[in-house]
């Protein structure tokens, strides 16, 4: 590879986006930086991270949270089993390691919520480690700068890589280096389009000099994403919204929705009334519907969410709250934390 490396560094010290976490070697500050960004955009990152460590500028301070409270610092960015993980995790720090951040990879990637790619992060980073991150962006890079045409998303591709991305990671600058590679994934060699006549190291690219970067890097089939028909029950009384606490083992475990009847089909809000498990809820309240929302869609990675909200009055106290339920004052709705989905839901019509 001759000075690929040298280039590559010397492009990313010219070009690399001015991040907070990059201003700090605090391995807490980049272990959040990383969970954060883990299926979330670095702009919508961005607000986030500095939230977070405003509220819970060290360890000690993240792991005497209430998950409440984590999580709806949260809310927004989805897959919330990332700040459960980083909560529990950080009561760990704080239990066995007295709320100093280990320094070895093999303490860190024992940690609850981190893998290969977090703990390589951290520790070259933080600790100056010889271990190589390979995210989505490096797997792209990698692939088209070696031609390896194995899927990126199979198991055998993402060893392939892993292993020419440890061979080839300098011992001496490890955490510059990998941040130079990412950064070169998310600003020159991105998934379409990819600016070749900017690339640093465009001269030793395979796929540049096969004319393949539309053809690698490859992946395989797409999982079928399903559809799901939500019917989200709000219930008022006077001042009050019946809510409900997630206690499923689910992705929104620990945060509050409707009640809530799934159908296996969009269903009118007239047929789904005379429902036995909306009966079973709403027992003898004399119930008036309100109000229907328009459609929501709401997409997860493998679920499409088909949502309705049937906004019911009641005239009478329910006699039996449904499992989980409580009663909240409307005006103190929005220090619950929702899922985004029930976000959008209350900023529109509550």
């Amino acid at each position: 590879m001759g000075d690929w490396s040298h280039k590559l560094l010397k492009w990313y010290d010219v070009n690399k986006r001015d991040l907070p976490w990059r201003a700090t070697n605090d391995p807490y500050k980049i272990w959040l930086s990383e969970v954060i960004l883990q299926q979330t955009r670095v702009n919508q990152g961005w607000d986030y991270y500095n939230r977070f460590i405003e509220k819970y500028p060290t360890v000690s301070k993240l792991a005497v949270a209430s998950e409440h409270d984590i999580l709806k610092l949260w809310q927004g960015l989805g897959y919330y089993s990332r700040a459960r993980n980083m909560h529990h995790a950080a009561k760990e720090i704080v239990a066995k390691y007295k709320g100093k951040f280990p320094i070895d990879y093999e303490s860190i990637r024992a940690l609850k919520g981190v893998g290969d790619y977090t703990a390589a992060a951290i520790t070259s980073i933080a600790f100056k480690l010889p271990y190589p991150v390979v995210d989505g962006n490096v797997l792209r890079v990698y692939s088209r700068l070696l031609g390896i045409s194995t899927p990126i998303d199979s198991t055998e591709g993402k060893k392939k890589i892993w292993e020419a991305a440890a061979e080839l990671l300098p011992k001496n600058n490890p955490g510059n280096y990998n941040q130079a590679i990412m950064e070169l994934g998310a600003l020159c060699c991105t998934p379409k389009s990819p600016n070749c006549p900017e690339c640093p190291v465009q001269l030793a690219c395979y796929a540049y000099a096969k004319k393949q970067t539309g053809m690698l890097p490859v992946k395989q089939g797409k999982t079928k994403v399903r559809d799901r028909f939500l019917n989200y029950i709000v219930v008022s009384k006077g001042d009050s919204l019946l809510l409900r606490n997630r206690k499923g083992n689910d992705i929104w475990k620990g945060l509050n929705d409707f009640p809530c009847i799934e159908t296996e089909k969009a269903i009118t809000p007239e047929n789904l009334i005379s429902n036995k498990e909306l009966k079973a809820i709403l027992s003898t309240a004399n119930p008036v519907i309100e109000s229907v929302s328009t459609p929501y869609k709401h997409i997860l990675s493998h679920q499409r969410l088909n949502a309705q909200f049937i906004k019911i009055k009641i005239g009478k106290t329910l006699k039996k709250l449904p499992n989980d339920c409580f009663w909240a004052e409307k005006k103190k709705i929005n220090q619950y934390a929702v899922p985004r989905l029930i976000e959008r839901y209350i900023s529109n019509y509550l």
